[in-house]
């Protein structure tokens, strides 16, 4: 009898211990969503805020599946152990529990996957409107290079022949077209609250364009021109990164897009162009 009561007591403190374990975890998990630390950067496309809700919906949804199975794992763990008196048994599966949970569980994952879809198609499908910005960004090892259409508002012509140390994208200035276009290195200008649609190219490796604050990512490929568009939503300064292995410094590709009202950026498109 007394065994009996030491084992009681014994599991009664093993259960409250591992309560309490799972308490302060939970607490330490709540603590750094709230506060935010080791967070997304905060958002600054107006284009994005539907893939923060997605992420979040996500995170909620499986945050209490991992919390109930687990805590349902730990209960058996504790409630079913090996005390040395009982005797193993047997059961077979209940096929209605079974179905319940897989219908379940289908019912959610259908949802946000087509939840998903959507943002996905409005991110990436979707056309920009026609008063939006344009411009030109270029990954070569390893720097990003960014051309902004003259006063004609068109992109000149380049050629791979015509590259030197001082004509960085080719530029062929027998194009008119081409004789107002603006290059500037490792820098973005863009005015905010305006739809922005970039280009993006590759002129040796595939590298990946990528926007923290935006939410944004897209691979620049040779050979290719991929468009992507952003509303810029407020002012600043936000890191641009290269986000895919492209050789030795890779570590360094990064550069600077600021995003500033309209008329501070016709100014300094103005002084650029001279």
């Amino acid at each position: 009898m007394r065994d009996s009561d030491g084992n009681r007591a014994a599991g009664f403190i093993e259960a409250g211990f591992l309560a309490l374990l799972l308490v302060i975890l939970i607490a330490a998990a709540l603590w750094l969503f709230f506060q935010r630390v080791w967070w997304f950067p905060e958002l600054a496309s107006a284009r994005s805020l539907a893939v923060d809700r997605l992420f979040e919906l996500t995170l909620l949804i499986t945050g209490i599946a991992f919390v109930m199975v687990h805590g349902a794992l730990a209960f058996f763990i504790v409630r079913f152990r090996d005390r040395g008196t009982g005797r193993a048994l047997f059961w077979h599966d209940s096929h209605a529990l079974e179905i319940s949970w897989s219908v379940v569980t289908l019912v959610i994952l259908t949802v946000l996957v087509f939840m998903g879809q959507r943002v996905w198609s409005d991110v990436y499908f979707s056309k920009a409107p026609d008063n939006a910005v344009l411009v030109e960004v270029t990954g070569e090892q390893f720097m990003w290079h960014a051309r902004y259409p003259g006063s004609d508002g068109a992109f000149g012509a380049t050629d791979p022949k015509l590259i030197t140390n001082t004509n960085i994208l080719g530029l062929d200035k027998r194009d008119p077209a081409a004789r107002d276009d603006v290059v500037v290195d490792n820098t973005l200008h863009l005015p905010v609250n305006r739809p922005a649609r970039i280009r993006l190219r590759a002129k040796d490796v595939i590298h990946s364009f990528y926007l923290p604050h935006f939410r944004t990512k897209q691979d620049a490929v040779p050979g290719m021109t991929i468009e992507i568009w952003i509303v810029p939503s407020r002012e600043g300064q936000f890191e641009i990164v290269c986000a895919e292995l492209c050789g030795l410094g890779h570590y360094r590709m990064k550069a600077m897009l600021t995003v500033e009202s309209q008329e501070a950026y016709d100014k300094w498109l103005k002084e650029q162009a001279g």
